[in-house]
């Protein structure tokens, strides 16, 4: 959509396009498009991974480009950009600016059309902001994560060579290297991952930490199950349940039960699922 066209957008941050962020974007219209001010911030979805959670076209302002402005120049530059703008919709903590000193209620203001202001969004008392959806994927908390967000979290990344010992020895996996992410608690967790372009998901269950059976190193892995995987540049990881932490076992052979374990779990807990 040419910019010229847009007459709606919501402004902020969106790392995550969390379910609160949702709420904005339903206030778009059929030409309305998503302002995200990229702070450096981002780890849940850095970069361009915001796409992947919305039809709406997203222009990108580096915060570095923007903070010198003062809160009225903030809505020229945006006024600039759209021509036909008139709708801006926000987060009730909307902050914007030199020193992000002005907030929505400047907006209306500066701006001589509709500024939507949306309230806190809750879920069982609790607000859903970002930085409590990255706290609880640090913990393991997949769930509570995955109701905050709308959808599985998962990370990207491009396949590189691994040790060669699950092949081998235990189960065939894919090592990821992932930059940008963050990465939830070192540990095992069932999972679907996409495999280069493909539009469907595949059962996996995936391993991120420290080898510490073996070599000691970090790793990213996903054993698709049921398959044998081929030559794969780049898969994508979505989380749907932490199964269990990260933990020492004293020979490898207890290291393969454990991950056969795991496989079944994993099975169990992804049959329900269509996909």
């Amino acid at each position: 959509m040419a910019l010229s066209k847009i007459d709606s957008i919501a402004i902020g941050g969106f790392d995550g396009m969390h379910i609160g962020h949702q709420q904005l974007f339903n206030e778009l219209g059929e030409h309305g498009a998503i302002v995200v001010i990229e702070t450096g911030y981002a780890n849940m979805t850095p970069g361009r991974e915001r796409e992947k959670h919305t039809h709406y076209p997203i222009v990108y302002y580096p915060l570095d480009d923007i903070r010198h402005l003062e809160g009225e120049e903030f809505v020229h530059h945006l006024l600039a950009q759209f021509p036909h703008l008139k709708k801006m919709v926000v987060g009730y903590d909307f902050h914007f600016g030199k020193d992000r000193r002005y907030s929505h209620e400047d907006l209306n203001r500066f701006f001589a059309g509709v500024v939507c202001v949306i309230e806190q969004v809750t879920i069982d008392n609790d607000s859903v902001h970002s930085h409590k959806i990255r706290a609880k994927l640090q913990i393991g908390d997949i769930h509570g994560a995955n109701r905050f967000l709308g959808h599985n979290y998962c990370i990207s990344g491009t396949v590189v060579s691994g040790q060669g010992l699950g092949k081998k020895e235990l189960a065939p996996t894919l090592n990821l290297e992932c930059q940008g992410f963050l990465v939830p608690q070192e540990g095992v967790y069932a999972t679907l991952t996409r495999l280069d372009d493909e539009e469907h998901y595949h059962p996996s269950v995936a391993f991120m930490g420290h080898r510490v059976c073996t070599d000691g190193s970090y790793a990213i892995e996903s054993h698709i199950l049921d398959m044998d995987v081929q030559k794969v540049r780049k898969a994508t990881i979505c989380f749907v349940r932490f199964l269990r932490k990260n933990q020492k076992f004293e020979t490898l052979e207890l290291l393969k039960e454990a991950i056969a374990a795991d496989i079944l779990t994993a099975k169990k807990e992804l049959c329900h699922l269509s996909l």
